[in-house]
């Protein structure tokens, strides 16, 4: 049995960042010589250890400020750790930052040959991709343009096409490819997959679970800093869906503490089998203050992630919402969801009839579906196939 050599090590790292709250040199200039120290520390990562083999794609994943980006930085030798070390060996290609690299009075050409110029190549090596790298970027009528004429879309662009073209060992990319278009995310995708058959290195940091899910064959998990999970990417993405739920309930809304004209008191929902799919039922618990003549509850199913299965109005669904103050329950019923097994969120808001929301809670209440599936992803559907002469 051979083992893969270690591209990238990370040894018992933490980062430490120092927060100044004064907004200017002045401000700060002030405070030293009044003799007060307006700073605070936040440690970004807290003694972090992974070693990524060669030939694998691994999935950062978070909710915002868990340390991903920061820690995919430290592999890619931009920051450097507070205490504990990061090796790599290989060629390395970082696409990290939205123009990072670029000098934004050079045009695109000359961005391309300085930018090689920073990940290792020399000029000649530069002259025989440079076809290339124009042509994958789509941006050829631009690439005599100063950069600093380019729109978001176009930095990332040129920024992947250089990247992918300088035959890197370990490739770094962050959440900039959201920035492209639908068309060059897929030429991306499909980079990616030539790569991962090439046998290269891949460190992916992504919002999208569905992305993470299709590309990666490990996942780490941070929440604050902290590694919760380094493994299988399946079992990854279920620990990301728990830290999110972990993230909600310690933000719950105090819906009803603030004398509104209705809130939300409480949420139930609960998930049985039924037939190929789950019967999702949620129970909505509403305080009404100072009823009026209208009002609606609005119920949204929802990944952890935040990608919305479905949203339905009490009044749309059938229910009667009765006039009058007090406390009031309506009980919404999905039937045959065809959702994979995993745990799911339940968002809330009572509106008015102009779309103004009296209230809304996020993550509301969750529900979980536990059966067998053999889909990839959110939906189990019912699907054939068939070979055709």
């Amino acid at each position: 049995m051979t083992t893969a050599p270690i591209i990238a090590s990370v040894r018992d790292v933490s980062k430490r960042f120092v927060l100044h709250p004064e907004k200017s040199l002045k401000e700060r200039a002030f405070s030293l010589v009044r003799g007060r120290r307006n700073s605070s520390e936040f440690w970004a990562l807290k003694d972090i250890s992974l070693e990524i083999e060669a030939g694998t794609t691994v999935g950062l994943v978070g909710h915002n400020g868990s340390g991903k980006s920061t820690l995919l930085k430290i592999v890619g030798g931009i920051l450097e750790p507070t205490s504990g070390e990061a090796l790599r060996r290989g060629r390395l290609a970082a696409l990290l930052e939205l123009g990072a690299g670029f000098h934004p009075d050079l045009t695109g050409r000359e961005n391309i040959y300085l930018n090689a110029a920073i990940l290792g190549l020399s000029r000649k090596e530069t002259d025989k991709y440079l076809d290339a790298i124009i042509d994958f970027s789509g941006i050829e009528q631009f690439i005599d343009t100063q950069v600093k004429f380019y729109s978001s879309g176009m930095h990332v662009r040129l920024g992947f096409a250089v990247a992918v073209h300088v035959d890197p060992d370990l490739l770094l990319v962050d959440e900039v490819l959201a920035v492209g278009d639908e068309p060059f995310q897929r030429k991306c995708m499909d980079k990616i997959a030539e790569f991962q058959r090439d046998g290269r290195t891949i460190v992916l940091v992504s919002h999208s679970a569905e992305q993470v899910g299709s590309l990666c064959d490990r996942v780490v998990v941070l929440k604050q800093g902290v590694m919760r999970y380094d493994g299988e990417a399946e079992k990854g993405l279920r620990v990301l869906r728990e830290t999110y739920i972990e993230r909600a309930q310690d933000t719950t809304s105090d819906a009803g503490a603030r004398g509104r004209i209705y809130s939300v008191n409480h949420v139930d929902a609960v998930a049985k089998a039924q037939g190929d799919g789950s019967r999702v039922t949620v129970d909505v618990v509403v305080d009404a203050h100072d009823p009026q003549p209208e009002w609606d509850v609005t119920v949204s199913l929802m990944t952890p992630s935040g990608v919305r299965l479905t949203s339905v109005g009490a009044k749309e669904a059938g229910a009667t919402l009765p006039p009058g103050a007090g406390t009031h329950t309506i009980e919404f019923d999905f039937h045959n969801v065809p959702l994979t097994s995993g745990t799911y969120v339940v968002n809330v808001s009572i509106d008015a009839p102009d779309g103004f929301m009296w209230d809304a809670v996020g993550s509301a209440a969750t529900f979980t579906v536990d059966r067998e599936t053999t889909a990839g992803g959110i939906l189990q559907l019912d699907a054939s196939a068939q070979y055709r002469v």
